[in-house]
């Protein structure tokens, strides 16, 4: 009897450890993503002064029980009841869907638009296949990021999404471009919302949304089909997204969104998410938020997107910064300073926090984003720091509310991407 009651307690004792250690990681989850939170009410108050606009659904997110935020001019659903960690995991487990309406969706047609978009952006769109997407840069005569972007060929036009807070500079850049073209339209879309589902179930649910005919499993990563979703025509599913995740993001017109959307959520395995999660997965999946790990003095090298500017183009150039891009890349010039993952001994670092050499107590980088990640269980962060120091498994200090915590260089993404290839 005494054994008996000896593992009980035992038992008992452990179990309470753990949920004690679990309490522990959302405690540290919560306090980052309120951090983000009061952020984001300071952003709000500074677009206070002008009326935010709303996307095609913000009905649906206030009857769901959103927590709204000004975003980029925007107001947006930071969280759901569920609260931030529950909407984070449920994506990496099930299937959430995010309203990503508030980004900019342009058309661009007419003969020369390839020619015409190639000047802008660093993509090789004269080989990109019809129905296939990309992802890609807006750069400066600077060699600098304008905006980030995901660019699909249509066919016979293409198809821009660029970011919410870049929109208006993105389009007077554009629009200062094609006032030098002939043959060259350019469409800024505002009829049409934009939905993404992410998740490891997201192709399932989809699947029962479309005719019996279509067979979701061959449209791959980075490609897309117009097709009838929910009973509405006219929607582009591409099998993109930015949380790290398999799913799609769908292009619908406006006034079926809330339609689409209803019908996303009457599947079981289907949440609404909102940006404070979004943040965080897209964080733990290594993919730059503009504004933040990338904007107009970052270059492509810098940035670790390298990637972002294919063969073609590093052999023909063509693009706004070539000179300087170019260099970096095919001729070895090196950068001040590159972007690095970060995983941090202790609490997680905040955007700015210093990143200094534990060997001389010198500042050599910065943060630019960080968080608790609640699938490793610890923090991680982007930050740039001096490029000598960028290499895999350097050591160094993060300074977190005045303690020098450390820190690893590590491989990103933090968390394995699950892309449909």
């Amino acid at each position: 009897r005494v054994a008996a009651r000896t593992k009980r307690a035992v038992t008992f004792f452990c179990h309470s450890l753990h949920s004690i250690r679990q309490m522990k990681v959302t405690a540290r989850f919560v306090r980052a993503a309120t951090r983000a939170s009061v952020a984001n009410r300071g952003q709000r108050r500074m677009y206070s002064a002008e009326k935010l606009k709303r996307t095609p659904l913000y009905d649906l997110h206030v009857q769901r029980g959103a927590k709204m935020t000004g975003f980029a001019g925007w107001d947006m659903p930071l969280q759901y009841e569920d609260g931030i960690l529950q909407s984070h995991l449920h994506c990496r487990e099930k299937a959430s869907l995010f309203d990503v309406s508030h980004m900019g969706q342009i058309r661009i047609d007419g003969k020369n638009r390839v020619q015409f978009l190639e000047k802008l952006v660093t993509a090789d769109l004269a080989g990109l296949g019809k129905d296939a997407a990309t992802y890609s840069l807006f750069t400066n005569s600077n060699g600098g990021i304008i905006d980030d972007t995901i660019i699909a060929n249509r066919g016979d036009w293409i198809y821009v999404v660029v970011n919410a807070g870049c929109f208006d500079k993105d389009k007077a850049h554009i629009d200062a471009a094609v006032g030098k073209e002939k043959d060259v339209k350019v469409t800024y879309i505002n009829d049409r919302a934009l939905l993404a589902i992410q998740g490891p179930t997201a192709a399932s649910v989809v699947q029962k949304l479309v005719p019996s005919g279509v067979d979701l499993s061959k449209i791959k990563f980075m490609t897309g089909a117009e097709l009838t979703v929910a009973g509405i025509q006219g929607c582009w599913v591409q099998r993109s997204g930015y949380t790290g995740e398999d799913g799609f993001e769908i292009s619908v017109p406006a006034a079926q969104s809330t339609k689409l959307a209803e019908a996303m959520l009457a599947d079981s395995n289907v949440k609404l998410c909102g940006l404070g999660a979004r943040d965080s997965l897209r964080l733990e999946a290594g993919l730059c938020l503009y504004g933040h790990d990338i904007n107009d003095t970052t270059t492509p090298k810098s940035a670790n997107l390298v990637w972002a500017v294919p063969k073609a183009r590093r052999e023909r150039g063509g693009f706004l910064g070539d000179n300087v891009i170019l260099n970096e890349i095919n001729k070895g010039v090196e950068t001040a300073s590159r972007r690095i993952g970060l995983a941090i001994e202790g609490a997680p670092a905040r955007e700015h926090a210093a990143v200094h050499d534990p060997a001389t107590g010198r500042k050599i980088g910065e943060v630019t984003s960080g968080t608790f990640s609640p699938c490793l269980k610890k923090a991680v962060a982007m930050a740039y720091v001096e490029t000598p120091f960028s290499k895999i498994d350097t050591d160094v200090h993060v300074e977190v509310r005045g303690k020098m915590n450390k820190a690893k260089v590590v491989k990103m993404p933090f968390v394995a991407q699950r892309y449909h290839k």
